[in-house]
């Protein structure tokens, strides 16, 4: 299998702070157990102005048309706070989204969206201020990401990023927790050997 080391796309600006679980993906759409249909609901109680989701918010930003294709959510600190559900990573993918970037995240929410292959940038701040500055003065830009050089191109500027050598691994390779788990299957086999030869 090719490794997939660019994560390219529209970039949409959500600039707004701690986002919680309960407003990416309502307590009324967990009931389903899978991993489709959340992205119909992303993002709810901002997308639309009614319950019956017939009536589009014209105001939220995914709902622009620059941005209706969106791959990248761009926004700001403490993103997926609140409540450790699964089904926000989820929701995210299942509307498109493959990155976010923000500059920081809540960590139940993080280690969930890693395991799900949702690729969680992180920056300084300031740099998060130079993304939405030109995603405001070019809306519907593209954005190229690269996890071999760790860095973002956007507007012929390109911005730097650190993430541990093991997420890149497990998202490029799309491995999962069992895979990494086989990666010690010989350190497993030697201790299992030592430990239960005395029962």
């Amino acid at each position: 299998m090719k490794k997939k080391i660019h994560y390219n796309g529209i970039i949409a600006p959500l600039n707004i702070s701690n986002i919680d679980t309960d407003v990416i993906i309502p307590k009324q759409f967990l009931q389903k157990n899978n991993k489709i249909g959340f992205g119909k609901n992303l993002f709810y109680n901002w997308r639309y102005l009614d319950e019956k989701n017939k009536i589009i918010n014209p105001n939220f930003i995914l709902n622009k048309k620059e941005f209706k294709n969106a791959q990248i959510l761009l926004t700001k600190e403490n993103f997926g706070c609140g409540s450790s559900r699964e089904h926000a990573p989820w929701a995210l993918l299942d509307f498109g989204f493959h990155t976010i970037i923000s500059s920081s995240y809540a960590d139940i929410f993080y280690n969930n969206a890693i395991n799900n292959k949702l690729l969680l940038i992180t920056l300084e701040k300031s740099i998060i201020e130079k993304l939405f500055s030109i995603v405001k003065q070019f809306p519907g830009i593209i954005c190229y990401i690269n996890l071999i050089y760790k860095k973002i191109t956007i507007n012929n500027q390109s911005f730097t990023f650190k993430i541990k050598k093991d997420i890149i691994n497990f998202i490029t390779n799309n491995l999962d927790q069992i895979d990494l788990t086989m990666k010690y299957s010989k350190k497993i086999y030697m201790f299992e050997k030592t430990y239960f030869k005395f029962f």
